[in-house]
This record gives C-alpha cells, sequence and structure tokens, in this order.
C-alpha cells in the first residue's frame, strides 16, 4: 500500500494547474494510445469535459478554440491528433510579449497630476478665443481644487496663475488679463471663507434643530 502512494514531487508538472491532475492524465493516456483514430476520439471526450467543467465560458466566442488551444498545451504540444483548429506554436505562445513603454512623467507640481497637464497642453494648442479662454479658466479652477486638496489652506489667486503660465511655457498668462473680465469669473473666484462659513452655519442649524428634536422627545 506504501509504494502506490504517489507524492506531488514525483508527479508531472500541470501545465494548467486549473483543470487538475484527472486531466492531466486523461491527455497523457491519449498521447500514448497507439492508433490516431482511439487519439481523435479520446481527444474530443477530453474537450467536451473541459468544456463541462467551464459553462460559463460557453458563450465566449471562439471558446471550442480555446479548448483545444489548452489540450495541446496541456499535452506539452506533443499529441497527434487531428485538431478542428490550427494547432498552436509553442514558441509564439512562451515569447515574451514586447516592454510597454511608460511615461516618464515627472510634473514639477505633483499635486496637479498628469491630466492636468495634459488640459493645458490642449488649450494651448486651439486658437485663441472665447472658446480657448473658457477652457483655461476651467483649467485654473481645477489646479485651485487641486491644490486646496493637497495644502487645506486657502491660496491666492495669483499663485495658481504663475503655475499655470509656468507650465504652459508662458502660453497662457491669466494674469494680465483685464480685471473686470476676471471678476466675471466667479467659480475661480468664488471666496473659500465663504464657503466654509456657509458650512459652519449649516451645521449650526442642524445642531439646533437636532437639540429641539431632543428636547420635545423628553417631554
Amino acid at each position: 500500500m506504501i509504494s502506490s502512494l504517489e507524492y506531488n514531487t514525483e508527479r508531472n508538472k500541470l501545465n494548467i494547474p486549473e483543470y487538475g491532475r484527472h486531466i492531466q492524465k486523461l491527455v497523457e493516456h491519449c498521447k500514448s494510445l497507439p492508433s490516431k483514430e482511439e487519439r481523435n476520439k479520446m481527444a474530443h471526450a477530453i474537450i467536451g469535459v473541459m468544456g463541462n467543467l467551464n459553462p460559463h465560458l460557453r458563450d465566449v466566442p471562439d471558446f471550442q478554440h480555446k479548448l483545444w488551444d489548452q489540450l495541446f498545451i496541456i499535452a506539452d504540444f506533443d499529441l497527434d491528433v487531428e485538431s478542428p483548429y490550427p494547432i498552436p506554436d509553442k514558441e509564439e505562445l512562451e515569447a515574451r510579449p514586447e516592454r510597454m513603454s511608460y511615461p516618464q512623467k515627472r510634473p514639477k507640481y505633483r499635486f496637479y497630476g498628469n491630466n492636468i497637464q495634459n488640459m493645458i497642453d490642449v488649450a494651448v494648442s486651439w486658437e485663441k478665443g472665447e472658446k480657448r479662454e473658457a477652457l483655461t479658466f476651467i483649467i485654473a479652477n481645477h489646479m485651485k481644487k487641486s491644490f486646496l486638496n493637497w495644502n487645506k489652506d486657502s491660496v491666492d489667486d495669483s499663485v495658481i496663475f504663475g503655475h499655470l503660465f509656468e507650465m504652459s511655457d508662458g502660453a497662457i498668462n491669466l494674469a494680465a488679463k483685464d480685471e473686470d473680465l476676471l471678476e466675471s469669473k466667479s467659480l475661480i473666484y468664488r471666496n473659500t471663507n465663504s464657503n466654509r462659513s456657509r458650512n459652519n452655519n449649516h451645521r449650526r442649524n442642524n445642531g439646533k434643530k437636532n437639540n429641539r428634536n431632543n428636547q420635545r422627545r423628553r417631554r
């Protein structure tokens, strides 16, 4: 009894562990059959079992093609059967993919992120006009929000304009705009202190309402 035990270290390597040891043994038995007709018959039976193990993939396009490719991978590409699909090439499957190029961007102001820089590049490429001007103020608004997320204190708009001027290589200079025009862009010039006071007042009012409700319940 002891001599019949098999240890994993003595077994063949599982080329696709997801299918388990039994499928591997079936494929190895299929390879050992003497006639090609028997091998073809058993190969189709193995494909059926492999398909039953993955019923959720039956609606995937070329599901049968994938199963046959996996059958040859399990057999280590040493299976003489008639496949309804081209036999996969071992060297092509084992070849390493080409190394993907990763954008090596190291912005000076990292808290703005790369998307802000991409938006600035797009704005610079546009012709001067209302459309470009609207985009530049939107960019400045996002820059101010990003800055305040990084630094919770207030920030002067001239700092944002200076960063925008620097990041656009001098192509966008909002600091040189007319003051009346700048004041009309209320989105970026919205006073953060007033917003905070509104939030505080809202919290106080909610607190008073909660206190009143609690007093009524006690009565």
